[in-house]
């Protein structure tokens, strides 16, 4: 039993090999209206990354049958995507000319490259490292990559290139630009724009797209698009054969495709773990990340293998999967067998399809990725979040074609930010509110300290490295500022973990009250730490280190310490005035 349970951790397609008749029934519906969505969409983002139109539908097929089988999420739409398609164009445009052989090897090897990385990533359950790429990031960069892949269909919808755009110089150069439009081209591209977003509003479970590619192949037929020299389809040169191991391009061409490498693997997997969540939280299951990720890295390998290039989860096919009713991973088998037959037995009724069309496609497909209003949002909540988008996004748009550059520099602001979050944590010096008895920040709600020669602290975030130094820097200066302190309060409810260089500090702290001859408390501490703490031998100083349990008890004591008599002193009020205006300037500083 317990082998059988093994297996299907590392096997999930047993889970659901046997669908029910009415599953079943539901899985070819949206088998059949994905795969309907996927063979355009495959062919499109094909000419997207540069490559042969056919390496789409191979991309299709085997990695969407075997993401499917080994994935956690059986239900997401594998398979080309714009996303990657466009980092795959951009990785390798200044190596070699779109559509070369030596741009699908380098294409194939890109797809070995991502694919190894997600599968070595997955195999040591390394998935958390994927949380860098925060939402600012992710927004920054898509919305960038969704502006580059409008723009980089600008040539096929006008018939002219962007050699020729950037040439312009004069108003003559502009009418000359406008007067050798493909007008034709244009005609299509602007009406297929018009009608994918029009045939949106009546739902994703009619596969619209395939049916305004029929319509608009039937109508280049007729009217001798082709002939008129505007560019089509053609002929696709589609030939299913096994897997073969790509020309080696050496380890210094290798070298260059690794930080793209590096790159695709991290977006692309963020792709599949944003549709991924919401599959799995409307199926109440638990989502197994790592399980995923090698998924995922197998599904490039093997579009590698199969001579195309890097795949993905899309997140449009993922959501009309779930619209259609998919119940199983069936649904996902059903759309590549489609796509199979797509492509023996259906890529002739493709030839007339006009190019424009399929730019048209591409660009109402990521239209929805550019969402100004998400930087209101991020400016609302934090403004530095929010620059962190916007530089993101700036610098993907600068350093076009290489991409990759906006993400690491929004994987570096970003790392910028946590770690000066880290490096600044928040101390506050407490007192007891009246109306509940809790403990708050005396300069907030102005109370009196807790006691008059006690510094009473809390640290709101983990006692380490990062954050240690800031704890005696602070208390250093409340120490030098009155001479007549003699102990230290520190309350350690925030504190849920600690390491050398904070238990390091709790000695030095000891040491400090030592010298006066007072003691450390501290005061609500967390089992873990209180244990610790124990082993590490500091609570055994009963000398000079206590332990108060909660923040009750910690007033209680302080107070009848300080004052047996629970009187306060007749010069608290008058040292309370001056011990808040030099703490809080202190505060200010740091």
């Amino acid at each position: 039993m317990s082998t059988f349970l093994s297996l299907m951790h590392r096997l999930p397609f047993w889970a659901w090999l046997r669908p029910s008749p009415t599953q079943l029934r539901q899985d070819v519906f949206a088998g059949l209206t994905v795969g309907l969505m996927l063979v355009p969409q495959a062919i499109a983002y094909a000419s997207l990354a540069g490559m042969p139109l056919e390496t789409g539908l191979y991309a299709a097929i085997l990695p969407l049958l075997l993401v499917t089988l080994l994935a956690s999420s059986p239900r997401l739409g594998v398979g080309p995507t714009a996303l990657s398609s466009l980092m795959i164009a951009a990785a390798l445009a200044p190596m070699a000319a779109a559509g070369s052989a030596q741009w699908v090897t380098l294409a194939v090897w890109l797809a070995l490259l991502a694919g190894l990385i997600q599968i070595a990533l997955g195999a040591a359950r390394l998935d958390w490292l994927l949380n860098v790429v925060t939402v600012p990031v992710l927004s920054g960069f898509t919305q960038a990559a969704a502006i580059l892949i409008m723009a980089s269909q600008v040539p096929a919808l006008t018939g002219v290139s962007w050699d020729a755009w950037l040439t312009v110089a004069s108003v003559q150069d502009i009418w000359n630009l406008l007067s050798s439009m493909d007008h034709r081209a244009l005609l299509f591209g602007t009406v297929g724009i018009a009608a994918f977003i029009y045939t949106r509003r009546f739902g994703a479970t009619i596969p619209w797209a395939a049916l305004i590619l029929a319509a608009a192949a039937v109508v280049s037929a007729l009217t001798g698009y082709a002939a008129s020299g505007s560019a089509v389809i053609g002929e696709l040169q589609v030939q299913l054969h096994g897997l073969s191991i790509p020309v080696w391009p050496g380890l210094q061409v290798l070298g260059q495709l690794v930080v793209p490498a590096v790159v695709i693997a991290l977006m692309s997997f963020v792709e599949v773990a944003t549709s991924a969540k919401t599959e799995h939280a409307l199926a109440g299951t638990q989502w197994r990340p790592a399980q995923d990720l090698i998924a995922q890295g197998v599904g490039k390998v093997v579009s590698g293998l199969s001579g195309s290039f890097s795949t993905s989860a899309s997140l449009s096919r993922s959501a009309v999967m779930h619209y259609a009713g998919a119940a199983t991973g069936w649904a996902n088998l059903f759309a590549a067998a489609l796509v199979l037959a797509a492509a023996l037995w259906l890529t002739p009724l493709l030839k007339h399809v006009p190019l424009s069309l399929l730019a048209a496609l591409v660009v109402v497909s990521v239209m929805g990725l550019i969402k100004p209003r998400a930087f209101q949002k991020f400016w609302a909540f934090s403004r530095v979040e929010a620059g962190i988008a916007l530089l993101t996004m700036a610098v993907t748009l600068v350093s076009a074609p290489r991409i990759y550059w906006g993400v690491l520099a929004g994987l570096l602001a970003n790392l910028a930010y946590f770690m000066h979050q880290r490096l600044h944590p928040r101390i506050i010096e407490v007192g007891e509110f009246p109306e509940d008895g809790r403990l708050r920040d005396r300069f907030l709600w102005h109370l009196p300290p807790l006691a008059e020669n006690v510094l009473a602290l809390r640290l709101d975030a983990g006692l380490d490295f990062a954050t240690a130094t800031a704890l005696e820097r602070r208390v250093v200066a409340s120490w030098d500022a009155f001479p007549h302190m003699h102990s230290i309060c520190l309350v350690a409810s925030s504190i849920n973990n600690i390491d050398a260089t904070g238990l390091e500090t709790l000695y030095q702290l000891r040491t400090m009250v030592a010298k006066r001859k007072g003691k450390l408390y501290l005061s609500g501490m967390k089992l873990p730490l209180e244990k610790r703490l124990t082993t590490a031998g500091l609570l055994a100083d009963k000398q000079y280190v206590h332990v108060f349990k909660t923040e009750a008890q910690t007033v209680q004591q302080l107070r009848l310490l300080q004052h047996p008599d629970s009187a306060a002193p007749q010069g608290l009020i008058a040292y309370t005035a001056k011990h808040d205006a030099v703490l809080n300037k202190t505060s200010q500083q740091q």
